[in-house]
């Protein structure tokens, strides 16, 4: 029965937010406020506040309460690590992934600059467009090192590779260097993205390391400039002992 009222909480607000009942900026009821409305714990309320905070409706603040974000744009981890099955199911939102390319080809002068590899040596490149709410408004193109990603099929790239990488090769994917930038949108963006009139997209460059330092992966993620905003949370170190000295 409490996960009932947990979900409800949640399906109730998140209605209110899409809908546009509830606008950027707003205060949610308190807790104590959203207990009693809902006759339930203060836990089973942080339960609800804390699936709006995943999937991108609400950002809690420590000491004044949870305030509504601006839903228009979906917010993209600029330090985290995850694919995008795991961002699309944290989101929420309605989704496919459509495969346009999944094959195995020489790295190529560009792709092997990019990995520091030879350009005869194997890569697998993958074009995935992704459509979230009935629109392509992510293009992703990604280069495996082949020796050591092995057999990928149309079926996993149009699922997980982060997935099929860890829970069937068993890798250990350690961090990643990412370089964010606008420029002028390619031919290929216009051929398989929603862009209409844009003339410019977000690309995300993605370098990706295994726990053994080893770049086994290179990818291009580009975004169409009116449906993202990339969040990430800085905390300032102390910098009480250099100001004392």
């Amino acid at each position: 029965m409490t996960n009932n009222i947990y979900w409800t909480l949640y399906k109730d607000y998140a209605e209110q937010i899409d809908t546009g009942i509830l606008q950027a900026g707003s205060k949610l009821p308190s807790e104590n406020e959203l207990a009693a409305t809902y006759q339930i714990t203060r836990e089973t309320v942080r339960k609800g506040l804390n699936l709006l905070a995943q999937n991108g409706y609400i950002h809690k603040v420590k000491g004044k309460g949870s305030f509504v974000l601006d839903t228009g744009r979906l917010n993209f981890p600029v330090s985290g690590l995850v694919s995008y099955k795991e961002m699309a199911e944290r989101l929420g939102r309605r989704s496919r992934t459509f495969v346009y390319e999944t094959k195995c080809v020489p790295a190529g002068e560009n792709i092997a600059k990019e990995l520091q590899i030879r350009p005869d040596q194997l890569v697998w490149k993958v074009i995935r467009a992704r459509e979230i709410e009935g629109e392509r408004i992510i293009l992703d193109i990604d280069c495996l090192l082949a020796d050591i990603v092995t057999g990928l099929t149309k079926e996993i790239t149009g699922d997980s590779i982060f997935q099929y990488l860890e829970e069937e090769l068993h890798l250990k994917i350690s961090y990643a260097k990412k370089i964010i930038s606008v420029e002028r949108a390619t031919t290929m963006d216009h051929d398989y993205m929603d862009l209409g009139n844009d003339t410019h997209v977000v690309v995300v460059r993605g370098y990706v390391h295994l726990e053994d330092t080893t770049l086994f992966q290179y990818t291009e993620s580009r975004h169409r400039l009116d449906k993202f905003q990339f969040v990430d949370f800085a905390r300032r170190e102390s910098n009480v002992e250099h100001w004392n000295k």
